[in-house]
């Protein structure tokens, strides 16, 4: 699509998670590079104004979205309540944006978000049950999200200038990762056993039985976690014994990239920090289903190696959740079960990977 002149304001709506964010920064990137003048005001989440306050990424301001249904989920004492939405909309449209991007899923609720804030162009993504915006890609769940992104982008213009989500850290993000957890002579392993859905997690068992390897070779095994993790990381730092640190609630998104970016290897199922590890440059071992791995897995291999499950049937109810994502090709609703879809993949690989990427940073 055709670049378009006298840009002066982009607004992208991006108002999810960690490791849904990072997959946008190559398409941020690429938006800055076509547009240098122009002012980028990401549309997010209340944390995405905490964390990039300060933080040199391809993002001027942060605007927090209104925590409506298929825009973004309320928090605690949320700074932004549904019930704004028409001030929200009013503050927005005063700013005479420009171009108003989608980057938000398939578009049924954020398409007449987006076409809502008086842009002069909007663009984004669009599913089947979406309504159109002034320039679309279609949204099909199974391909590379960074490239999805990468598609919104060149839409206006901006072509691809990197496909590899680069998180910038800053002197406080040092600072408080040596603090929280101060540095030893030994490499650092970082563990991060948690996943928002439990169909992601690798069974706490088998972090036990790596944990517990890596520290008797003599090795710094921190396992973190957030508060609401707090079971679970406990169970994989107690159960591995001596030498295994607790990391759980302690650190902010800056802290903890901080804190990966100094570690030699991290291991976790696929959620934020994974990629956020990936993001800082930190050699990682991803634990994914064979359809996440499509979406989120990393396309190197000297530093990043997922590890996947070819699991498709529900390991309760024997659906195939393949099929079931796409209910306008004959799939359901889906089942409600939450067993784990990564629990046949190997301790022993992952010890090898683990290993593998080890000997390479000596």
């Amino acid at each position: 699509m055709h670049y378009i002149p006298g840009v002066n304001r982009i607004a992208v709506l991006r108002a999810n998670a960690l490791g849904d964010f990072i997959q946008s920064l190559p398409a941020l990137e690429s938006l800055r590079a076509a547009y240098p003048e122009a002012e980028i005001v990401l549309l997010g989440a209340p944390w995405h104004a905490e964390v990039l306050a300060g933080r040199p990424v391809p993002v001027d301001r942060v605007l927090v979205v209104p925590a409506i249904e298929g825009i973004r989920d309320p928090v605690p004492d949320d700074p932004v309540p549904a019930d704004q939405l028409a001030e929200f909309l009013d503050k927005v449209r005063a700013e005479s944006f420009d171009v108003a991007l989608q980057m938000h899923g398939g578009g049924r609720n954020s398409n007449p978000f987006v076409s809502s804030l008086g842009a002069r162009v909007t663009a984004g993504l669009r599913a089947p049950d979406a309504p159109p915006l002034d320039r679309t890609v279609p949204y099909l769940f199974y391909q590379p999200e960074v490239f999805r992104y990468l598609e919104v982008a060149e839409l206006v213009g901006a072509p691809a200038i990197t496909h590899r989500p680069r998180f910038p850290l800053i002197a406080a993000d040092r600072e408080e990762a040596d603090r929280v957890v101060p540095p030893g002579p030994a490499p650092r392993v970082v563990i991060h056993p948690g996943a928002t859905d439990p169909r992601r997690r690798w069974p706490v068992e088998r972090f036990v039985v790596v944990a517990r390897v890596l520290a008797e070779r003599g090795l710094d095994v921190v396992v973190t976690g957030t508060s609401a993790e707090r079971d679970l990381v406990h169970r994989v730092s107690a159960g591995a014994g001596p030498g295994v640190r607790a990391v759980i609630g302690e650190l902010t998104v800056g802290g903890l990239a901080a804190l990966l970016a100094h570690s030699a290897v991290v291991l976790a199922n696929d959620t934020g920090p994974l990629h956020l590890a990936s993001a800082v440059g930190t050699p990682a071992v991803g634990l994914f289903w064979v359809g996440n791995v499509i979406n989120f897995a990393r396309p190197e291999r000297a530093r990043y190696r997922p590890l996947i499950s070819w699991r498709i049937h529900c390991p309760r109810c024997g659906l195939d959740c393949t099929r079931d994502l796409y209910p306008d090709r004959g799939g359901g609703a889906g089942c409600d079960h939450d067993d784990s879809f990564v629990d046949d993949i190997p301790v022993a690989e992952v010890i090898a990977e683990v290993d593998q990427l080890l000997g390479a940073g000596r």
